[in-house]
């Protein structure tokens, strides 16, 4: 009776997590599912084929995996396309459309399909939809993109007035979301449509290769003569965001040219005119918000050091002058020159050390200063005597900016800008049976953060060991300092977790493992990446500080072989190559140190290489692929920038070609 569709690309955990629900929400239904993978790069395909071997051999804790179809693409088709590629041969009277991140409940298909069978005029529906920290998300009902409601909403008046049937017209505030209602537009994360509908509209049109797939199939549904409704008698979580990353630029731009092709194939003459001309100016202006957003986001922050580091200076100088060397006479070329100096120190070691990551230790604004002294005293006593001035200002210097420095963090924290980074203090509950605590903490283990786990909460009272029971679990979290809930499906249904997410609305984080996963996964908010924690070794390379000082070595190499050019020339193979892959790695074009096969499927992307994790040649021939695969593989996981200067040396004749 049922198809299940869900494209996937590149989110194998969430994915693995919905597999799980929507497993479960099949069980006694006549049900098929459809996965197609659009080429994804994160090791999807390696992962659920084993899953499936598992299945196969009786090892997996749920036995239905065969009942999946998957599709592998070899190339990323679009959202609509693979869609389409799954539907051809979808075999139910009713056809989900399903992201892959999202959670749906036991009861969640059958009331859908129910609902669906009892309205006649009923083509399509919707379910209420709630974000990973369980707040409602707007997109579960959705009116037409006219002009005019798209005006109220790139223009803020949408947020202003939330329930005006007038300015928030487009995602239809002024119904209640907890009420069934006929509506225009449908979320392509989650959508039921009757096959015979779909016969005649058509599916999703391949013009659209992300965004607008789903205003435009719910439009011609409606065309058909036939309704959409928003159905929130059952919940679901949707991740959001998952699948792309919302608020990028090209996010912006792939928006909003869906929109433009909508209002061109659906709308006629001066409207469609008018519409595609506001469009193009949304871009232009969502362009330029979204450049000032990076430039704040990425530059920002250390423009605020920079300037309190040069204030903090100034007004060292000036006590120091004031009240202990009153008649002291400083060239002002002298300090207009050092300080500036000295503040490109201190923000370039505050970088280093990772002050303007999200998040961050509250130690690191002590060890960044400690280090900034350090080298400024250094640079200091380098300097002829004639150029030298007091050390007493460089301290107090020093000093005034630590404190800015301080103040400027706490204060940052607590308006949420940024995040405490101490594993020890991320204090982490499971709620599960023993069994299911054993199996996360199993997790943990695997990554070294066991130290987190404050312990379990019981679903209901047993007699092993636990903190307190579900019942308690608000009065718990106000009483006890924890971050993080991991909910556990298996004693508890997927049901009862998306009940529980949403009564908690934020408080704490929740994250969610289904019993015989491999996996927990959560997002903060629809607008924060997801995250997970799994049974994989995490990769070393893809943290912030390891991208940091992989960039560090390559400008130091790159600076120390271009001042031993004339040595080099007799030690390097072809210097003419050598002079060029110097300014392509300062240029960031490339790295020194790169993976040895091109391109790697499944680990993290680094500048491409001229030498490989083999200290050779990236091409050169004569290795096997699965031993350089192997190879790739390690450096990705256990990589360090001793790593990667021993390459350097090992390699050091190949760096010319």
């Amino acid at each position: 009776m049922l198809s299940v569709i869900i494209v996937n690309y590149n989110v194998k955990h969430f994915l693995e997590q919905c597999l799980f629900s929507v497993l479960h929400a099949i069980e006694y239904l006549d049900a098929e599912v459809i996965v197609v993978d659009n080429a994804s790069t994160d090791g999807s395909k390696t992962f659920f084929l084993d899953t499936l071997q598992k299945s196969t051999l009786g090892e997996s804790t749920l036995g239905e995996w065969e009942r999946i179809r998957f599709i592998w693409n070899e190339e990323n088709i679009g959202f609509g396309r693979a869609n389409n590629q799954a539907l051809e041969i979808a075999k139910g009277d009713f056809v989900l459309f399903l992201n892959p991140d999202t959670i749906v409940a036991e009861v969640s298909l059958r009331k859908c399909m129910q609902f669906l069978e009892s309205r006649a005029e009923a083509g399509a529906l919707g379910v209420h939809m709630v974000d990973g920290s369980g707040c409602f998300l707007k997109e579960s009902k959705r009116a037409y993109p006219t002009l005019v409601t798209s005006f109220f909403k790139l223009c803020g008046l949408a947020s202003l007035f939330p329930k005006s049937g007038i300015f928030a017209r487009y995602h239809l505030g002024h119904l209640d979301p907890l009420k069934i209602h006929e509506v225009d537009v449908l979320a392509g994360a989650f959508m039921m449509v009757k096959r015979e509908v779909l016969d005649r509209s058509g599916g999703f049109d391949p013009d659209f290769f992300m965004y607008g797939e789903d205003i435009d199939l719910s439009y011609r549904i409606q065309k058909q003569g036939h309704k959409n409704f928003y159905f929130p008698e059952t919940t679901i979580i949707h991740f959001k965001g998952e699948s792309t990353k919302r608020g990028s630029l090209n996010y912006v731009k792939m928006f909003y040219k869906a929109m433009s092709i909508f209002v061109s194939k659906h709308y006629g003459g001066i409207t469609a005119i008018t519409y595609r001309f506001a469009i193009n100016i949304a871009i232009w202006l969502r362009a330029m918000v979204s450049a000032a957003a990076g430039f704040i986001r990425s530059n920002g922050l250390p423009l605020v050091d920079a300037i309190n580091t040069l204030i903090s200076f100034v007004a060292a100088t000036f006590l120091w002058n004031r009240f202990v060397k009153p008649d002291t006479i400083y060239e002002k070329n002298l300090l207009g020159v050092a300080f500036p100096a000295f503040t490109f120190i201190f923000i370039m070691v505050s970088y280093y050390v990772g002050l303007y990551d999200r998040q961050q230790k509250k130690g690191r604004v002590v060890v960044s200063t400690v280090i900034s002294v350090f080298l400024v005293l250094a640079l200091y006593s380098l300097l002829p005597e004639r150029f030298r001035f007091s050390r007493g200002i460089l301290l107090l210097g020093s000093a005034f900016s630590f404190l800015l420095l301080s103040l400027n963090r706490i204060l940052l924290r607590k308006m949420g800008w940024i995040e405490e980074e101490d594993e020890e203090k991320l204090a982490t509950v499971i709620v599960g049976t023993q069994s299911e605590f054993e199996e996360v903490g199993a997790l943990f283990q695997k990554q070294e953060k066991e130290q987190r786990l404050l312990g379990r909460i019981s679903p209901i009272e047993d007699e092993e060991p636990h903190l307190t029971v579900l019942t308690r679990l608000s009065g718990f979290i106000r009483e006890v300092p924890v971050k993080e809930v991991i909910f556990c499906q298996g004693r508890l249904s997927f049901k009862d977790i998306i009940e529980r997410s949403t009564l908690l609305n934020g408080e704490v984080r929740v994250r969610i493992h289904a019993c015989g996963s491999r996996s927990v996964v959560g997002s903060d908010s629809s607008r924060a990446a997801g995250v997970t924690l799994s049974s994989e070794l995490p990769f070393a390379i893809n943290t912030n500080s390891s991208r940091r000082f992989k960039r560090l070595s390559d400008l130091v190499v790159s600076s120390i072989l271009l001042i031993t050019l004339p040595i080099n020339v007799f030690l390097i193979f072809n210097t003419a190559k050598l002079c060029r892959n110097i300014f392509q790695v300062l240029l960031g074009k490339k790295s020194w140190v790169g993976y040895s096969l091109l391109p790697p499927t499944n680990l993290p992307k680094i500048r491409p290489g001229v030498i490989g994790t083999n200290g050779l040649p990236v091409k050169r021939d004569g290795y096997s692929e699965e031993g350089l695969s192997l190879l790739d593989d390690l450096y990705a996981r256990e990589y360090s920038l001793g790593r990667d200067l021993n390459l350097i040396i090992k390699g050091y004749k190949w760096l010319g070609t």
